[in-house]
């Protein structure tokens, strides 16, 4: 695929000195995240599926201060995919990473599943959320304020202190508005179903898309199912959910910088965010040497 590292993409060479000009350090950068990519995509059960050359380029722009402004991730899938463990190895990762060098405000979560209309009223009505259900669909894009998520995102970036909601998941599906602060960070990193769709996308400067093969992704739903008590119910909603996916999540991937395997071993998620993060500590912790 054009402007798409895969395992023919043309070898790199390492550089043999790294100056001091911004110019260099960012070459030395995007040289250096392009053999640590290219060493994980020719690795036996590589995280990645796809990933363009242009998202390298931008981390790049990053890591280098080319871009002096947080950053943002958003990533995608549908249900029972694995996105929300990826983005929780992904944050713990660099919790850990920013704790031992003493970096201050290094990743803020924002949750998707927040954004869900507040619809209380209606689950009252409706005597529960079951029944609720039945008549209300939560497998759309309709279904959450994603405008607002945008706008808070949009303000993080810029520095600027947001008060986020909460939604209950407890079956009351009742939305709390301003009630959890979020503070300006390095990065800013969203998941959910939605995530890569029209009305945020342009939110995010890395966009994810988390792909699972059906099987994995049906055993997955249904022992999740079972953990909820879904009992009868469990069949109707996946096979709502999965009609809902190929309209509205599916799609999505199309925008995606970068497609990862929901399959891959978790510990192959860690080690190569440390990889990247030994990056960092090399260009802006360790004394820089000209040779």
């Amino acid at each position: 695929m054009q402007n798409t590292i895969t395992k023919n993409y043309e070898k790199i060479k390492q550089p043999n000195h790294f100056l001091h000009s911004n110019q260099n350090q960012f070459s030395y950068i995007e040289q250096k995240l392009n053999l640590i990519f290219l060493d994980e995509i020719n690795s036996e059960d590589s995280i990645f599926k796809r990933v363009n050359k242009s998202a390298i380029h931008k981390m790049a722009l990053f890591l280098s201060n080319g871009i002096q402004r947080s950053c943002s991730i958003g990533i995608a899938g549908e249900t029972a995919s694995g996105k929300s463990t990826i983005a929780l190895d992904i944050i713990n990762t660099i919790q850990d990473f920013a704790q031992e060098y003493c970096i201050e405000n290094a990743i803020t979560r924002i949750n998707t599943d927040d954004y869900y209309y507040d619809r209380s009223d209606m689950v009252k009505k409706a005597g529960s959320f079951a029944e609720f259900a039945k008549h209300y669909d939560l497998d759309v894009p309709e279904a959450l304020e994603l405008e607002l998520m945008k706008k808070h995102i949009k303000a993080l970036l810029f520095g600027n202190k947001v008060l986020l909601p909460e939604y209950d998941m407890s079956g009351t599906a009742i939305r709390r508005d301003n009630v959890k602060p979020a503070y300006p960070s390095k990065i800013i990193i969203s998941e959910g179903l939605f995530t890569l769709t029209d009305k945020v996308v342009d939110a995010f400067d890395f966009k994810i898309y988390v792909d699972v093969s059906h099987d994995v992704q049906k055993e997955r739903f249904y022992k999740r199912a079972a953990e909820r008590d879904l009992g009868d119910s469990a069949d109707e909603v996946y096979e709502n959910a999965s009609n809902k996916a190929k309209t509205h999540i599916h799609p999505t991937a199309d925008r995606a910088d970068i497609i990862l395997s929901g399959e891959a071993d978790r510990a192959s998620y860690r080690k190569f965010i440390n990889k990247i993060l030994m990056l960092v500590k090399e260009v802006h912790f360790n004394e820089l040497v000209i040779s």
